[in-house]
């Protein structure tokens, strides 16, 4: 894996509380400049898609916890994807999930992909959740017809090899949380991440050794 093949698997990200506009055209410009993927919250979505026409530019539907009506992250995501959003991170319910309510959580999710023609990665929040559960998100996205699984927001903890390593028995996977090291980027696609989501994407393409396999 070549720096540059490197960088098309960040999603170098800003989506803190106090993330401002400015904030999200800067992480859009870096990744213009570095060859990354952008994520920004989906307010600024259509500010921000034209200033780097190249960039891939992701955002996150029901972001943080998950728990908004399942009207409500379906009308979100439809929204994203006409301001020009061309992937989007959706936060499963882990309340429904942990609750046993699984048939719920795969139709909010799979009337939510079925509204939007962009690929969808499902947030499972694995910090939060046992291995069984996390097998269960899993098949649930799976269920939905989901196109990735990500490991969290990174509020609930960050991602770990493991949960990459079991998520990747279901579906493409994008780790994200506590990754800020080059090192740490490794260790995450060696166990199975197609993508990382890091608001470190600068620092980890610049210590890029090319020692990723």
């Amino acid at each position: 894996m070549d720096r540059a093949d490197f960088a098309a698997r960040i999603d170098h990200t800003v989506l803190g509380p106090e993330t401002t506009l400015a904030d999200a055209r800067r992480v859009v410009g870096e990744a213009a400049e570095y060859g990354m993927n952008a994520c920004v919250p989906p307010c600024y979505v259509g500010e921000v898609v034209d200033d780097a026409p190249d960039v891939t530019v992701v955002t996150v539907i029901g972001f943080p916890h998950g728990q908004h009506d399942p009207a409500v992250k379906r009308e979100e995501a439809v929204a994203a994807w006409d301001d020009g959003a061309d992937e989007l991170d959706v936060v499963l319910n882990v309340g429904r999930l942990r609750g046993g309510e699984d048939d719920a959580v795969i139709d909010e999710l799979a009337e939510l992909v079925a509204a939007v023609p962009v690929p969808v990665k499902v947030i499972v929040e694995a910090p939060l959740l046992t291995d069984a559960e996390t097998r269960r998100a899993g098949e649930a996205a799976v269920e939905a017809d989901a196109d990735y699984l990500k490991t969290g927001t990174g509020f609930s903890g960050p991602a770990t090899a493991a949960d990459v390593t079991l998520l990747a028995d279901y579906l493409p996977v994008k780790a994200s949380g506590g990754i800020g090291t080059c090192a740490e980027a490794r260790a995450m696609l060696e166990a199975g991440a197609e993508r990382i989501g890091a608001s470190a994407g600068v620092a980890l393409v610049e210590g890029f050794d090319g020692a990723v396999s």
